[in-house]
């Protein structure tokens, strides 16, 4: 069921999640903030297990009365209307269902009685797709003309499925037999063993090294470890951690190697199979994204990098380095000793987004007063952050491990824009074109980043302030636009090489990201050759060609974040528009009606020149 890609994907994270330990400012922080249970009451969803699982087992028991509408979609307009309502109302319990326990189940990773359940629920829906995989190719044999006339004949299918079943239509050359797409659907088993192997050689295999710090703690360098330490105060420190954890995954350069070359190995067959044209094209054509907006992503901001350069020489300066190496890329460039609780937060929060108009900080205010998000880290609960939207007649609920400094307000500020972005969309869209895909995902959370930015440098009283909230703007630009974009470009090489015949090995992607590490940071960055090996740490690799979405929202988020700032009541409803949307059309659509065209250069050379005033700013101030 496609209406619910993105929320079984958003709920399905939950299942990588892995026990986190608490750390130092969560420790030392008040115990009953820290440490006491989750903030949401999934009760709102189901008031008990028992009840959960009496509508997990009525969605399996209402499974086979899909096969009764088999071979007959084309009888009329009503049987095919009536057909996909019952799958979109079996496919809405079923996202109820698997947000529920994927909640519960990451509350804490450790009981196993919610990962057994949770299991249950991946069943559950891996059962739905098989029931539903003959629809797509019997509406297929209808027809165009078929189709469009049932549309225009038939109320519900005009207001709840026109998009789908004209997309299904898009889609007809890739799309297989009954026995193919079922086939397809079984392998999806197999194809996704290399990012599990991956996984699990970056979790339990690989002998991480232990290193003395210049503070004579003794720190584990697994993945842990390194997020932790690699922004150490002492630039010796830094260098140890990053030449320790790097070594450590080239000495796996192999194994990495094999396990990525045969993710994309199982990218072409996937292609292959449905008859597209490149890896890059397969993936990009679900959202019906055109190839011109991934690469004309890279080419601009190749173009770009001159401010990047630039960036890393400002970075040096302020840092009173006399040199910069890629070591020196994480720590902060102006230290704030400021903490927030979380109704500090949510204070300055509901300030931030003003811009917005009354109404979007109404619905705002209403939903951060509600039980809908667990905020503080604890041991046992799933680490990182997430907004899930899959209890469609429920809320949004949020999972947040927050620390009480700007980058807790600012995580809770960015999941805040997710949540709010399916607010507008499910008050605007019916259930079946409410679902946005990741493409919009991002614009409205980083939106709100840049909201809460503009707001905290207009109202900082001290040029360390400002500085800070500058440098906390550019490392945001540097993280999510540049290094997405790196990311981006270091998948399309490695597919462009393997479709055109080359081998692929581990020694082939790190020499691919040892080139763009040095091409992306400019001449006068340090580069180990070891630090090449980061490309074997990036788990995103294994969901191909997904992270240049990152750059893209972000580009995106720029220009209306400016429009707004520095228009009225038009400019912040013509944003709003493309929230309200949902996913009613595709997203490039979308966003043209918005005036934003992501296939052209313009959102990239809007986002570079944010990147440069930010910097001018930056240097103004230590001028």
């Amino acid at each position: 069921m496609t209406e619910l890609t993105r929320r079984e994907a958003l709920a399905a994270a939950a299942l990588a999640g892995v026990a986190a330990a608490l750390p130092a400012w969560a420790r030392a922080q008040d115990a009953a903030a820290a440490s006491s249970g989750p903030m949401w009451d999934l009760s709102e969803i189901y008031p008990d297990d028992a009840t959960w699982d009496a509508a997990r087992k009525q969605v399996l028991a209402g499974l086979p009365r899909i096969a009764s509408w088999q071979g007959k979609l084309g009888t009329s307009a009503d049987v095919l209307a009536e057909a996909l309502a019952y799958q979109s109302d079996l496919g809405r319990t079923a996202g109820r269902v698997f947000t529920y326990i994927s909640l519960k189940g990451d509350e804490d990773v450790r009981v196993a009685a919610n990962q057994e359940r949770l299991s249950q629920a991946r069943d559950m829906f891996t059962a739905l797709g098989e029931a539903t995989a003959w629809v797509a190719p019997e509406l297929l044999t209808l027809g165009k003309d078929r189709i469009e006339g049932f549309i225009a004949a038939n109320a519900t299918l005009r207001t709840r499925f026109d998009h789908s079943l004209r997309d299904t239509l898009r889609e007809a050359e890739h799309t297989l037999s009954p026995e193919g797409e079922a086939l397809l659907a079984s392998a999806g088993s197999p194809l996704s063993a290399p990012g599990q192997i991956a996984g699990q050689l970056r979790s339990s295999d690989i002998p991480w090294p232990t290193v003395k710090l210049s503070t004579g703690k003794d720190v584990v360098l697994d993945s842990q470890g390194y997020t932790l330490n690699r922004d150490a105060p002492n630039r010796e420190d830094r260098k140890l951690v990053f030449d320790a954890f790097w070594t450590a995954h080239g000495k796996f350069q192999n194994s990495f190697g094999a396990t990525y070359g045969a993710k994309i190995q199982g990218d072409i067959f996937r292609a292959k199979a449905r008859k597209y044209p490149s890896s890059v094209a397969a993936a990009l054509s679900g959202n019906n994204i055109p190839e011109a907006v991934y690469r004309t992503l890279v080419a601009e901001t190749n173009k770009g990098l001159p401010q990047l350069h630039r960036y890393f020489e400002l970075r040096r300066k302020i840092l009173g380095l006399p040199d910069i190496h890629y070591y020196d890329i994480y720590p902060p460039l102006v230290q704030l000793d400021r903490s927030y609780t979380l109704d500090q937060m949510r204070t300055t929060v509901l300030a931030a987004v003003a811009p917005l108009g009354q109404d979007y900080v109404g619905r705002i205010a209403k939903a951060t007063a509600g039980k809908w998000m667990d905020p503080w880290p604890r041991p046992g609960k799933r680490p990182g952050a997430y907004m899930n939207p899959g209890a469609y007649d429920v809320h949004p609920y949020l999972l947040l491990n927050l620390s009480n400094q700007y980058d807790g307000m600012s995580t809770y500020a960015h999941e805040w824009g997710h949540a709010l972005h399916s607010l507008l969309a499910d008050a605007t869209q019916p259930y079946d074109k409410a679902d946005y895909p990741i493409f919009l995902a991002e614009i409205a959370s980083t939106l709100n980043e840049e909201l809460l930015a503009a707001y905290m440098l207009k109202n900082a009283k001290t040029k360390e302030e400002k500085l800070f909230y500058l440098g906390q703007k550019m490392e945001n630009m540097r993280g999510t636009y540049f290094r997405q974009t790196m990311f981006a470009e270091f998948e399309l090489l490695g597919h462009d090489a393997a479709e055109k015949g080359e081998g692929l090995s581990g020694k082939k992607f790190t020499a691919i990201y040892l080139d763009l590490l040095k091409r992306y940071h400019g001449p006068n960055v340090g580069i180990d050759p070891v630090y090449a090996n980061e490309w074997a740490y990036i788990p995103h690799f294994y969901n191909s060609f997904y992270v240049y979405q990152y750059a893209t929202c972000i580009s995106a988020a720029s220009y209306f974040a400016h429009a707004i700032l520095t228009g009225g009541p038009k400019e912040r409803d013509n944003y709003l528009s493309v929230l309200k949307a949902g996913g009613s059309d595709y997203p490039t659509e979308i966003l043209k009606r918005a005036g934003l065209d992501m296939a052209s250069p313009a959102p990239y050379q809007a986002v570079i020149a944010s990147f440069k005033d930010t910097l001018d700013q930056a240097e103004a101030l230590l001028a």
